[in-house]
This record gives C-alpha cells, structure tokens and sequence, in this order.
C-alpha cells in the first residue's frame, strides 16, 4: 500500500513529481508534433476528433504500461546477442552494443517507421505533382484509421521511452500517474493551436518532419546502444525553431509593409 499522505507531505516527492512533469511534456512535444502532422492531412472537421482519440489513446497506453512496471523494466533485459564484437573505439570499448532487448527493438522499429514516414511526408511536400485530394465519404474513413493506427504505432514507442525515464527517476507509482496525466493534459489542451500553427506555415511542416526525421534516427541509434544526449537534441531543436521564428517575423513584416505600399501610378 501506497502512503499518499506521507508522499503529500514529503518535499522531496513534491520535487520529482514537478521534475518528472516537466520530463514527460518536454518527452510529448515530440509525439505531439507528429500528431499535429498526421491529423492535418484529415478533413477540417476530422482532425479534433483525431487528435483527441491519438493523445487519449497515448495516455490509456501509458497508464496501461504504468500498471505492469515490472514487465516493462524487464524489456531492458538482452533477448538476443548478435555474436560479434562491435566496432573498437579510441578507448578499447565496442561502439555499439551486439545485445538487444526488446526496449532496442520497438525502439529500432519504431525509429524506422519515424525515419520512412518523415521522408514520405517531406517527399510528398517537395514534389509539386503531389495533390491532396479531397477525400469522399467512402474514403475518409480509410484515412482517419489509418491515421490513428500510426498515431498508436507512435505512441507506442513514445511511451515506452517515457514511462522508462518515470520510472528512472521515481519509485513511487502514484507520482509516475499524475506526471503522466498532467503531461498528457497539457497535450491536449496544445495539440490545437499547435495544430492550426503548422497548418497555417508550411515552412514550419518542413522543420517538424526535420525534427521527425532526426528524433528516428536517434531512436535507431539508441536502440544499437548509441546513446546521444537528449540536452543535444533539445539545443539543435531549440535552436533551428528559433531561426524560423526569425524567419516568420520577417516574412510577416515584408507582407505587412507590401501591404501598406503605395500603388504606383500606371
């Protein structure tokens, strides 16, 4: 039995839990995005429901693999050794790890799904042949499934590296809970604006599958034990969102002084 009251009064739990939710929001934006893409290739009025069904389909997902912790600890346990020595380092040591467990394979898999679904989107963007036709009723079905079928292949993965970083940084489940209902939350309550924001600049649909493309090949080189350090990828995000900021802010100031130019006579 769990001692709510104690952990209520204990400011160290207090600490993790603020600590763990800011980890799980900073760890959704990622889902998040790409919720914001694949929904907005539905129909105007399909694409809240999408939304809504994707982020709660995240959280049933992560409370569901919450309640089996230590099944999911034991993800982390080698299944399987390839048998060969790894690339040497400078230090002796072998630069990838020949041993997988089933965390380095969903996280594998799902790199790869990452990596082919950014590259479809940004070669869909790119070809100028590429039309988005509007779906008829009989199709639009198709399209909505199939959108939340990736959206759950996603959240997958997503939450299986979240609910590991809860669980490395708290031993208590009741904490690991509200971080996780409250970082799902705030999801909801930004996948709209969010949603209508890369909606309405395309330029920024391309950055998000940039970043799409970059956090699967992270997860692929996490799942062969080549761990980058999330403060690089968060900077290099950080970073490239705040040069199209700039990028925004000029477009937006040329558009606004074109139209307020005066009209040269004929």
């Amino acid at each position: 039995m769990f001692d709510v009251a104690h952990l209520i009064a204990d400011p160290a739990a207090w600490a993790a839990l603020i600590s763990l939710i800011v980890m799980e929001v900073v760890l959704g934006i990622d889902n998040l995005v790409f919720i914001s893409i694949l929904t907005n290739k539905l129909p105007e009025a399909e694409r809240a429901r999408a939304r809504r069904i994707g982020i709660g389909l995240a959280l049933i997902l992560r409370l569901a693999l919450l309640g089996a912790i230590a099944w999911l600890v034991g993800l982390t346990a080698p299944v399987f050794n390839l048998g060969i020595e790894g690339a040497a380092t400078e230090h002796g040591a072998p630069s990838f790890e020949t041993e997988f467990s089933w965390r380095d394979l969903i996280l594998i898999v799902g790199g790869l799904f990452l990596v082919w679904k950014a590259t479809t989107e940004i070669h869909h963007n790119v070809d100028p042949n590429h039309g988005h036709a509007t779906p008829t009723s009989g199709r639009v079905g198709a399209t909505f499934m199939a959108v939340i079928v990736q959206i759950l292949i996603l959240d997958l993965v997503f939450s299986i590296d979240s609910i590991l970083t809860a669980v490395g940084m708290t031993d208590h489940l009741p904490i690991m809970v509200v971080a996780v209902v409250v970082a799902v939350t705030v999801m909801l309550i930004a996948a709209g604006p969010l949603s209508r924001f890369i909606s309405a600049n395309p330029t920024v649909v391309m950055l998000a599958l940039g970043f799409l493309l970059m956090i699967g090949m992270v997860l692929i080189a996490d799942g062969f034990g080549v761990h980058v350090p999330k403060g690089y990828i968060y900077a290099a995000m950080a970073f490239s969102a705040f040069v199209e900021g700039l990028n925004l802010m000029v477009r937006r100031r040329r558009t606004a002084a074109a139209a307020h130019a005066p009209v040269p006579d004929a």
